[in-house]
């Protein structure tokens, strides 16, 4: 992802964290000084988030090794001023394995509160009245540092537990509904729970804290696209590539220049090109390829075009298209037929295709 530094990797699974979380730092220790605190307080704090995102990173594995014994990829972990992210390659429909996946993230939370709790005495933290228990555990102290962790830590068990998309939580219904409802009325009914936390959410941090406002248009938005996507990949159940193939598509020769190709480009609505020589693809030129040697229109297509590139069959499904989509971060194919070039298809025309498709309803 633009503007997230590799750190490190698991299991073959990159591990990224996003220039703003250097922002939660400073906003964290901006706060504390605001208060007057000493640096020893700063520092605690500062700590407990480094540590805290551990355990964060540490369910994020939880749920990506747990995958990974279903054959299902995870591409990275993102972290961010919000969490962690994730990203597999694609979930179960089995509603079993999502079921596993889903409660492997906060299970992982689950084990390192249970360990805390045997290392911290909890209880006696709670034979305080509050004003004694607030000055206790303002000071800087490793025990105040491991309760903090183990209360972040049941924290995050309980907010990832919520039942609604993006969240755990939400995975959880929809794999428990799939058992009797099916993929899609599950994600149907669990997206409109989501949505109507969403909106409760919302209506709270109104009238108490802002930041409920931010976490309800995130479930909002996760929920609409998690209902969305399962929807599209169900309409697009059965169709084959053929269906939405770009026929009418320019093929290009290694020999002509750039001015050539964005004269094609501003004629016509082609944006992404097939290059071929012998009647055998040898390189796709893309819109990207393009703007980055625009200054230089006498270079040939040949030094600048990508030579390595995925081709799709006219049989292949076109929900496997997104698949692969996901995999490379490419949206621009070659489709073939018996090794021959027939065509193109991109996301753009997938898309005009659901579209069309959902309209004939």
């Amino acid at each position: 992802m633009k503007g997230a530094l590799r750190i490190g990797s698991v299991s073959g699974i990159k591990i990224e964290v996003h220039w703003t979380f250097t922002l939660l730092l400073i906003w964290v220790a901006f706060l504390e000084i605001q208060k007057g605190s000493e640096l020893n307080r700063i520092l605690l704090n500062e700590a407990l988030i480094f540590v805290l995102f551990i355990c964060v990173v540490l369910h994020e594995l939880g749920h990506a090794l747990t995958a990974k014994k279903f054959g299902v990829k995870t591409k990275n972990i993102l972290l961010l001023p919000i969490g962690g992210v994730a990203t597999l390659e694609k979930m179960p429909e089995k509603p079993a394995q999502e079921l596993l996946i889903a409660l492997a993230g906060p299970a992982v939370n689950v084990l390192i509160a249970v360990l805390l709790l045997l290392v911290v005495p909890v209880r006696s933290y709670f034979n305080f009245d509050s004003i004694v228990l607030e000055e206790m555990l303002y000071e800087p102290t490793l025990q105040n540092f491991l309760f903090y962790l183990f209360i972040a830590n049941v924290m995050l068990v309980v907010f990832n537990l919520i039942p609604a998309f993006p969240m755990d939580g939400g995975r959880v219904l929809r794999a428990l509904l799939s058992f009797k409802l099916g993929r899609v009325t599950a994600t149907d009914i669990a997206a409109s729970i989501g949505q109507g936390l969403a909106f409760l959410f919302f209506v709270l941090g109104l009238f108490f804290n802002p930041f409920l406002i931010l976490i309800a248009l995130f479930i909002f938005l996760g929920a609409y696209g998690e209902n969305q996507m399962v929807k599209q990949g169900d309409l697009l159940k059965g169709h084959l590539v053929k269906e939405a193939t770009l026929t009418n598509i320019t093929r290009l020769q290694p020999d002509n220049n750039l001015q050539e190709v964005i004269d094609i480009l501003l004629a016509g609505t082609e944006k992404d090109f097939v290059v071929i020589e012998n009647q055998k693809i040898i390189g796709i030129l893309t819109q990207k390829d393009i703007i980055k040697n625009v200054k230089t229109p006498s270079v040939l297509v040949r030094d600048i075009m990508q030579k390595k590139f995925k081709t799709v069959d006219v049989s292949m499904e076109i929900i496997k298209v997104l698949q692969i989509k996901g995999k490379e971060n490419n949206d621009f194919y070659p489709v073939v037929e018996n090794g021959k070039l027939v065509g193109a298809i991109d996301t753009t025309n997938i898309s005009e295709f659901i579209l069309l498709k959902t309209a004939s309803l």
